[in-house]
């Protein structure tokens, strides 16, 4: 799997950490889309980069972190075909895979700890789309872009 992972100065030393962890679990491939520093920037910079990536197809999935989540979702979800969710724990991530086929996992920094977030990053990985009534669901959400 080629994932795309990107975080703002808020959520670089978690990035960093879900960087090592991906590293270790092998068969996916991280391009990493920075941060580079904890010097502040600007969080679409970067939201923009991963989610440009998951919606051309460049990657499967991508990864992105800022100090709340918030503003990497709202960014992510402007693109075609990304389906981001914010996720706070292993529940909301399991169900953003089963039902929502989610290829953006969004995370706060500063809402969660290191050690939920990596359960999550695991779970939200390892867990595949139920598809069924849920496909039908997404079908319809693809409907509502502009141009459809």
């Amino acid at each position: 799997m080629k994932l795309a992972i990107g975080a703002d100065h808020g959520g670089y030393i978690l990035k960093k950490e879900i960087v090592d962890f991906l590293s270790k679990i092998g068969n996916i491939e991280v391009a990493d889309y920075g941060t580079s520093g904890p010097e502040s920037v600007d969080y679409p910079d970067y939201g923009r980069k991963v989610s440009e990536a998951v919606s051309n197809g460049t990657v499967d999935r991508g990864i992105l972190i800022c100090g709340t989540g918030i503003g990497m979702s709202i960014v992510a979800n402007r693109y075609p075909k990304v389906r981001a969710a914010l996720c706070h724990d292993n529940f909301t991530a399991r169900m953003s895979r089963l039902h929502n086929d989610a290829n953006v996992l969004v995370m706060g920094e500063r809402v969660i700890g290191r050690g939920v977030a990596l359960d999550i990053v695991k779970v939200w990985l390892e867990t595949e789309f139920e598809g069924s009534r849920h496909a039908r669901r997404l079908q319809k959400i693809e409907e509502l872009r502009p141009g459809k």
